[in-house]
């Protein structure tokens, strides 16, 4: 009979998703939370900022102007990575040098007029719009012939590369599928095939009996450390209804979406009393005109914090070169986020 326990002993832990694993060493940091926790000292931002080329009514680059919008605001991106009129062509000189054009529209969705909050900041109502402008996008961008796949992503913080505080995220659409959905389109569908259910859908089944990595649900979504977590407080919400696509969501399931985006980012910000920095993004099915049964929609976090507001993870050494690779257990990190209050600590401080 093997001794082995895995919340002891170093494995490696399967991503469905992606086929992928991850080396997870558990005796090198039992209780990675214990000793000193540093609070980022951040002042508070203005409502308005006079130097925010996101705020409403302030001038962009190009001379473009943002209206004096309410709420959520959208514009294509004045950097965009992706042009809508890139010629077609590319390179084939054999096996060794390959390139292909590609084509693409990328877009800034403004999520608030006030500069000065973020999502778990927000009231449900107003993330709500955000939800609203993401099915917007989705729609809009997934019907144009060139766009096989529409990525919708927030990068929140400066040490996840977010260059304005202002709320806001971005949506990135391609001619080709992404190498992450790619990846997971291949798992999903062939999860589907073999047993008629999608894969999320019965992996969702399977935590809800577990309860080891759950961290807060509704009635349509649900919020998880993925037992297969790479970074340390990684974080996944999952639709308890098996939709393609955030079109595919009804009225209410939509409330649900923003609800628990809040949830968990309230989780977030709470864990060290900081501004949780994350990249977080919707992975959903293609728009290439296909049906994608094998699709569950699904929403990843990647916050790099480990240990305070301060000290991050980094990906480097064994991690770049072999296998990511991870101290603290999914199990570790979804109890530790569990036990936070669902009230902002700014809330908190402030009653």
């Amino acid at each position: 009979m093997s001794n082995f326990n895995s919340k002891d002993h170093p494995h490696t832990r399967l991503n469905p998703l992606t086929n992928e694993w991850i080396l997870v060493s558990p005796h090198r940091s039992k209780r990675p939370w214990q000793g000193q926790v540093e609070k980022a000292l951040v002042g508070e931002r203005p409502k308005y900022d006079p130097s925010c080329y996101l705020c409403a009514g302030n001038e962009r680059a190009g001379g473009h102007k943002n209206p004096d919008y309410k709420g959520t605001f959208v514009f294509t991106n004045d950097f965009s990575a992706l042009l809508s009129d890139t010629p077609d062509g590319g390179v084939d000189e054999g096996d060794l040098f390959q390139a292909k054009s590609e084509s693409g529209i990328c877009k800034v969705i403004c999520f608030s007029e006030d500069h000065s909050q973020t999502i778990p900041e927000m009231d449900v109502k107003d993330i709500r719009k955000v939800v609203d402008v993401w099915c917007e996008q989705y729609e809009e961008l997934g019907r144009k012939d060139f766009v096989n796949y529409v990525q919708i992503f927030e990068n929140k913080g400066v040490i996840m590369g977010c260059s304005n505080p202002h709320p806001h995220g971005q949506v990135w659409s391609s001619s080709s599928v992404p190498v992450e959905p790619a990846k997971e389109s291949v798992a999903q569908k062939a999860y589907f095939e073999k047993h008629g259910r999608t894969l999320l859908g019965d992996y969702l089944q399977a935590e809800l009996e577990k309860e080891e990595r759950l961290l807060v649900q509704n009635d349509y979504f649900l919020a998880l450390i993925p037992y297969w977590a790479v970074w340390p407080f990684e974080g996944m919400i999952i639709s308890k209804r098996p939709v393609q696509n955030i079109l595919q969501l009804n009225e209410n399931e939509r409330d649900g979406l923003a609800d628990i985006y809040k949830k968990l980012t309230v989780k977030y910000d709470n864990l060290f009393e900081t501004s949780f920095a994350y990249s977080a993004g919707l992975h959903q099915a293609p728009t290439d005109g296909k049906h994608h049964p094998e699709w569950h929609l699904h929403m990843h976090f990647y916050p790099p914090l480990l240990r305070s507001a301060t000290v991050k993870k980094f990906m480097v050494g064994y991690e770049m070169l072999a296998t990511p690779q991870r101290d603290i257990t999914a199990e570790q990190a979804a109890q530790r986020l569990r036990d936070l209050s669902d009230v902002h600590y700014k809330a908190q401080i402030n009653k």
